[in-house]
């Protein structure tokens, strides 16, 4: 795996200057977009949420079945957002030796976004490697690289907020899930000088039956999102809706959630939180409005 691989995309679509708002609550969004096959259902989405942070998995890059589109790169132009992305397979079946596709996660903000950067787990599964007796065909799905977080830090209001946008394992059990889990954490403990840390994504597990929700109270973060049970993954045959879509706050409470069960512009329904501003940074921007 080249270097390529690890290195973040930055781009920068916010205006310069000023606040993109004035209000006492931030809202984030969480959302796996299928690879932005539905782009005009997810960017009609994205407008409407007016999020302070967006984390998106499975956004592609270059790939022939979102039009060698640059997803996250059309998002950010389109919403007039700054965003980073980390690259986390290269799609074999999906691109060519001299052009290359990926997908991988994104986050986005109208704020400043800095420190973007990969964490790639230590424990991969196997499955998605290639090899001589798989063809390189989309129904097999072959690919390099590793499940990963992607780090970064907004400053909203003059505070530092430190994201983790993350994407864990699907073809293994809870058990590498957990693992992948645990080095976000381990990462995130060294981050929170700011007192405001955000865990979201795509999970692959219901944090309420596979001890994933013990682990983030222990680390000081709480569900957000609060839907325990309600699926985030539609019904499919043969196939239950699943809870597997997630964002866990550090340093803010008293928030409200919602699955978004309407919005079917992927295979996955978006999740949202809104928290309020700590007392002390509320009635600074209510001196800024004076």
């Amino acid at each position: 795996m080249g270097p390529s691989m690890n290195q973040v995309i930055t781009g920068g679509y916010a205006p310069g200057q000023g606040e993109p708002w004035s209000r006492d609550f931030l809202r984030v969004v969480s959302w796996n977009i299928n690879r932005g096959l539905k782009f005009s259902g997810i960017l009609s989405f994205l407008r409407d949420a007016a999020a302070d942070l967006i984390l998106l998995q499975e956004v592609d890059l270059d790939a022939r079945r979102t039009h060698r589109l640059d997803i996250g790169r059309e998002l950010a132009h389109s919403l007039r957002l700054n965003y980073v992305f980390g690259k986390e397979f290269v799609e074999l079946s999906q691109g060519s030796q001299s052009s290359p596709a990926y997908h991988g996660a994104a986050t986005f903000s109208p704020w400043p976004l800095t420190a973007g950067r990969t964490i790639r787990f230590r424990q991969q599964s196997s499955y998605w490697r290639p090899h001589w007796y798989i063809p390189q065909l989309d129904v097999f799905q072959r690919r390099l690289g590793g499940r990963l977080a992607l780090a970064s830090e907004a400053t909203i209001y003059g505070r530092r907020v430190a994201t983790h946008n993350l994407h864990l394992e699907s073809k293994a059990g809870d058990e590498i899930r957990l693992a992948q889990l645990r080095e976000v954490l381990e990462d995130g403990a060294r981050q929170q000088e700011s007192g405001l840390a955000i865990i979201g994504g795509d999970f692959n597990l219901d944090t309420g039956r596979s001890g994933a929700d013990a682990m983030l109270n222990g680390a000081g973060f709480h569900d957000a999102v609060r839907s325990p049970g309600r699926p985030t993954v539609p019904r499919a045959l043969f196939e239950k809706g699943k809870a597997i879509d997630w964002i866990y706050v550090s340093g803010a409470t008293g928030s409200h959630g919602r699955v978004h069960d309407r919005i079917r512009a992927s295979d996955h329904y978006p999740v949202s939180t809104e928290f309020p501003l700590s007392d002390g940074l509320r009635a600074r921007l209510q001196g800024r409005r004076k």
